[in-house]
């Protein structure tokens, strides 16, 4: 079963600040821009619809740390690992390199709960992750999974 994913994109001229940096912001779009693709790699999309509600998988938590900088038109490896798959979400991991030589430039991450919107009422209510999604994704093996700088500093 699929437990990860590899993106490979280009930074555009909008993405980036006046120095030519890719503004802070637009990593967490390509981390989503990844799972988006994942997803579609298994046949599924991440906005479902069904006669009478819309599946979609809001987000609960979000979080990236940066080592590099990336620039305008720098190619860009998205490297999404499945880090948790529970009842109604997923945790995502994700690393950004630089695809010439693997330099990190970014690690992120992305819990999503599997939720369905009512059309009439607008009601958002969260929902188990459908069998369907459930049986081709699992969770990444342990020593692929990497703890956050974040963390690694303040355990210690």
């Amino acid at each position: 079963m699929p437990y990860e994913f590899k993106l490979l994109r280009r930074v555009e001229f909008a993405e980036t600040d006046m120095a030519g940096i890719v503004h802070f912001s637009n990593f967490f779009r390509m981390m989503e821009a990844a799972e988006h693709a994942f997803f579609r790699s298994l046949g599924f999309s991440i906005h479902a619809h069904a006669a009478d509600s819309t599946t979609g998988w809001p987000r609960v938590s979000a979080a990236c740390d940066y080592q590099r900088p990336l620039r305008f038109e720098e190619e860009v490896e998205i490297h999404l690992l499945v880090a948790e798959v529970r009842r109604r979400s997923i945790r995502y991991q994700f690393t950004f390199r630089q695809p010439a030589d693997g330099a990190e430039i970014a690690r992120g991450s992305i819990s999503a709960v599997c939720a369905t919107v009512e059309k009439l009422t607008g009601k958002l209510q969260p929902m188990p992750i459908p069998e369907a999604i459930r049986a081709q994704i699992t969770a990444a093996p342990a020593e692929l999974l990497s703890v956050p700088k974040a963390f690694a500093s303040s355990s210690s």
